[in-house]
């Protein structure tokens, strides 16, 4: 069993081991580099003295040390010293490729096939190349002495290379211990409440003193769920010079690994092509090496208008990318760029920018000015349908009925830009559409992009946006390397997630269209535990972790024995028992690490001979991965790259066929690989999976954003945005996914990450208590009772601890996340509408679907708004999702008119109690005060007509309430005047 404080060989995977005197093996002094003792003897016997990293000489390295070596037996080559003796190269493991040629003959049946062949002679000859890279290591170190001084400086440069390329930052403590004390008094001055609020009924109002309890009881389990997965926040910091140090050295070819781009659209005209365009150009003129960049457009929708301006895109890119590159201008999105209110001239030293920047600011007009053509073509379909240029039919008029279409715009092979240099690989993507076939929506169109990429490009890491959300930091790629490509951090990362951030927004933002709180404070917090939750967009995947593998740190399994030996013989049959539950422990272990990842091939060596054959035959694979024999082969591509035995000229038909609508039929798409199925936030279910299988994710915030976005203006967009967030998650809580019951076997998620987890399905039924609670001070003001008795002295000490316990929570939380107030304020008002409103649909829609089967459309969200700066935020779409937040503010004010009027009749000893019913019912009105403004458009606009009626309204209403007083009967009034005789009445 592998040991977790020893730390792997970074040669071979296995454990370095302990040395002599019982401490971690160390081979070398100066680095720590972990190497384990068989592979330091190795490098002894073939000359090497220094080391590979830090170059200095092994203090080891002594004859007797080379005497030794010799009486070593040679340890025998397993999968996972396979596996792990590549993991280096570009932080890039996990494939079935590393199969000894004995292993090879006798485990697979399928062993004369053209594919596992051409693996096990690519695996050779990658064997025989480390070999001579390690005896040119050792030769040059031998001439380590014999180095000049002017070389002084580029052996600095190669130690700088073998540091780290990121490093965690913990909160400072006397930021965080004052606040997991506050969090800790937080819950001891809760169960004190509880034990008040619970042994002090009120008689008088034993429903409405119910209904608080269950909903105050909630509200608490509701915070505990929130708060304590954000226990330990970390920040994080890259080193993108040492990584170019180590992978991009001048003279030397690049080992920077490849990245292929998802872009994903659905509706152009709900998506405009212009919007769509800027992302892809952004990407096109990434800061990366531009063989290693590849960008799928994935056309949901079918649509030539997608088509033709992905065409006017690719053309453009010729003069657009240069001119980034060039002058190193950021946003590399020429929309957001050439709109940025800015000194443009800052930082440029070329007397040449100016003139070039006014060219290109034309030839984007005049490529803009194209775009609306396409556009105002499109909004009348012809009759016949679409016609392409060269007089055939569009294949793809019927967007629920059309064969898969792959067009690649522009590629490594005479793609070049008006400067003659090479251009990333554009390819358009539509997959096929058929009657009675279920697509999946967007997690079925990312499917297909991985496979078709697989097939053309093969990448090992993906990096998928919307196509709204366009590269803002041209170095966000090698933002996201600095952990992936290290191989002592990237072992085990399934996904690197960036922040969203957001153009087009109102100055106040409203409606926490920025998710500031979200995504500054709890993805913190997730990154001191397993990771980020996964979002949607803005994210670089390893690719292996998509095909369902485990991370390469799980743990090693124990050796299941096949025969007993000659001494078992004589054990008594207690012995024999024990070693049968011995097996089955085993077996049961096995059991949940295979449930947890597809395949887990870090176990290989413990299966015999049979299940072996069964996990690495191709069967397995087409039964997983679909029948490709393209594709499977390169899922055991180690490093990416299109395998060589396969003939280029069918590389599109075989990409056509990997997303024709029935490859998936009988595979593990979306069930254990992929974008996961079930839901529409398939987002969260893709990265719930990940970190079940034992994978970790990190959570990179870069000082200049890595990718904007546009977010729904206007309060009915953001409310129908907001009900699809809620309604995946309760899918997911009605699925077999649900945190609280998937992935207990293996045990691999941790539980603070669970309970955020857990948090993220179940936040949508809080509406249910938060709408009774909203509701019970217009009840309370109206009835003139009240759901909490005469406060004692320690009952008000309770309630004051409680309010002070919330408001240091806040403010130590604000502290350490540097989230201003107003953002959050702004994230706690919406948290209110969000939950009487869209929350509260989603509830109901979600049992629904399970009942009754209905399903409900996905709304693709507006990504555009008007011209005009912050046009569309005053524009009020009537759904049915404004009723409820309209019914409690009208009942809330009608409540607090009424509360005044009877404190106005009934005297002095009445505005006692008022303070309490109208306290609680202004915070409800404060918390939907923007809603209440989106209700009135133009807040500088708004009717005198409409606020004087309103002033005479509530006036008659007061004076009529005070008039009737419904509340007091006659004969109660009656019976109060004659029974008062006593002076003492």
């Amino acid at each position: 069993m592998m040991e977790s404080a020893v730390p792997p060989c970074n040669t071979c995977g296995e454990p370095v081991g302990l040395g002599e005197n019982g401490e971690v093996f160390v081979a070398c002094h100066e680095c720590n580099f972990p190497v384990c003792r068989d592979c330091f003897h190795y490098e002894i016997n073939e000359g090497g003295k220094c080391c590979l990293r830090c170059g200095s000489p092994y203090v080891h390295a002594s004859e007797n040390s080379v005497a030794k070596v010799e009486e070593v037996p040679h340890k025998r080559s397993t999968m996972a010293t396979h596996l792990s003796d590549n993991q280096g190269n570009a932080g890039h493991g996990r494939n079935l490729s590393n199969i000894s040629a004995a292993e090879t003959e006798s485990t697979i049946g399928e062993s004369g096939n053209p594919i596992w062949k051409n693996r096990l002679e690519s695996w050779k000859e990658e064997k025989n190349k480390k070999k001579k890279n390690k005896k040119a290591a050792s030769k040059g170190g031998k001439e380590a002495a014999e180095i000049p001084t002017e070389q002084q400086m580029e052996e600095k440069q190669s130690a700088e290379a073998g540091e780290p390329l990121s490093r965690t930052i913990p909160i400072p403590p006397n930021m965080l211990t004052p606040y997991r004390v506050v969090i800790i008094m937080r819950l001891i001055v809760l169960g004190l409440f509880f034990h008040y609020r619970v042994t002090n009924p009120v008689d008088s109002a034993f429903g409405l003193w119910l209904t608080s309890i269950i909903c105050e009881i909630w509200f608490a389990v509701s915070w505990v769920l929130d708060q304590f997965p954000k226990w330990s926040p970390v920040n994080r910091e890259t080193y993108i010079d040492r990584l170019s140090l180590r992978f991009e050295r001048e003279g030397e070819s690049n080992d920077f690994a490849a990245v292929d781009f998802f872009v994903s659209t659905v509706d152009p005209l709900k998506e405009p092509p212009l919007i769509t365009a800027n992302t892809v150009l952004s990407i096109l003129a990434v800061d990366y090496p531009v063989e290693k960049v590849s960008c799928y457009v994935s056309d949901d929708g079918s649509a030539m208008l997608t088509f033709e301006s992905l065409a006017e895109t690719a053309e453009f890119a010729r003069k657009w990318v240069p001119f980034c590159k060039k002058f190193s201008i950021e946003p590399r999105a020429p929309e957001f760029y050439f709109s940025q209110k800015i000194d443009y001239l800052k930082d440029k030293v070329q007397p040449s920018f100016v003139k070039e920047r006014r060219a290109m600011k034309r030839d984007y007009e005049e490529y803009k000015v194209r775009i609306n053509a396409l556009v105002a073509k499109a909004q009348k379909t012809p009759d016949e349908g679409w016609t392409m240029q060269d007089g055939t039919s569009w294949p793809g008029n019927n967007p629920r009925d059309h064969p898969g279409m792959i067009q690649v715009f522009l590629g490594h092979s005479g793609a070049h830009d008006i400067e003659g240099n090479e251009l990333p690989r554009l390819v358009y993507v539509s997959r096929e559409k058929r009657p009675g076939y279920q697509h999946h929506k967007k997690a079925g169109a990312m499917n297909a992009l991985v496979r078709v990429s697989a097939v053309l490009t093969n990448a090992p890491f993906i990096l998928n946006v919307d196509c709204d959300h366009y590269v803002n930091n041209s170095k966000a790629v090698r933002e996201a390397m600095c952990f992936m490509m290290d191989p002592q951090v990237g072992r085990d990362v399934c996904y690197v997630q960036f922040p969203q951030r957001f153009d087009g927004i109102d100055r106040s933002d409203r409606y926490a269209n920025r998710n500031i709180v979200f995504f500054d404070v709890n993805m913190k917090g997730l990154d001191g535990i397993q990771g980020p939750m996964y979002v949607g967009t803005g994210c670089v995947f390893n690719r292996q972790a998509l095909y369902g593998y485990g991370p390469l740190s799980l743990p090693s399994l124990p050796k299941a024995s096949s025969s007993c030996s000659w001494c078992c013989c004589c054990c008594c049959c207690r012995s024999k028992k024990a070693s049968k539950d011995q097996s089955e422990i085993y077996r049961d272990s096995k059991r949940e690490d295979l449930d947890a990842a597809i395949f887990n091939l870090r176990e290989i060596d413990n299966y015999d001979e049979y299940e072996r054959s069964l996990l690495i035959s191709q069967t397995s694979f087409e039964k997983t991965f679909g029948l490709s024999t393209v594709f499977i082969e390169s899922t055991m591509m180690e490093n990416g790259g299109v395998p060589e035995s396969v003939n280029p000229s069918t590389l599109i038909k075989e990409a056509i066929h990997v997303i024709s609508c029935g490859y998936e039929e009988k595979t593990e798409w979306g069930k254990e690989i992929g974008w996961i199925y079930g839901s529409v936030t398939e987002d969260i279910l893709t990265g719930f999976k990940m970190h079940c299988r034992g994978w970790r994710s990190i959570y990179c915030m870069p000082l200049r954003p890595a990718f904007k976005g546009s977010a729904p203006i206007n309060l009915s967009d953001r409310l129908h945005q907001v009900l699809r967030w809620a309604l995946g998650s309760v899918e997911i809580f009605l699925s077999r996914h649900c945190p609280l019951w998937y992935g207990f076997g293996a045990g691999r998620l941790k539980w603070l990450q669970r309970l955020a987890y857990i948090n993220t399905i179940v936040y949508p039924f809080t509406s249910l208590p938060l709408i009774a609670y909203c509701s019970l001070p217009a009840i309370c003001l109206l009835t003139g009772k009240f759901i909490i008795p005469t406060l004692s002295n320690i009952a008000s000490v309770w309630f004051l601890g409680l309010f002070i316990s919330i408001i240091l929570t806040s403010v130590l939380e604000l502290r350490w996340s540097g989230v201003g107030i107003e953002d959050w304020w702004r994230n706690e008002q919406f948290w209110v509408i969000g939950g009487v409103s869209a929350h509260l649909f989603a509830v109901f829609q979600g049992f629904l679907k399970m009942i009754a089967g209905v399903d409900t459309n996905f709304t693709v969200t507006a990504k555009a708004s008007e011209d005009s700066d912050f046009g569309e935020l005053y524009m009020i779409k009537w759904t049915t999702l404004l009723i409820p937040p309209t019914t409690l503010l009208v009942v809330n004010l009608v409540g607090v008119v009424a509360g005044f009027s009877d404190a106005l009749n009934g005297g002095y000893e009445a505005w006692g109690p008022l303070f309490g019913k109208v306290f609680f019912a202004i915070w409800v009105i404060l918390h939907l005060y923007p809603f209440l403004k989106g209700l009135m458009g133009r807040q500088n606009r708004t009717p005198t007509i409409v606020v004087l009626w309103s002033v005479l309204l509530a006036s008659v209403f007061s004076l009529l309430w005070v008039k009737i007083d419904p509340f007091l009967s006659n004969t109660d009034s009656s019976s109060g005047s004659q029974g008062c005789i006593s002076i003492d009445c």
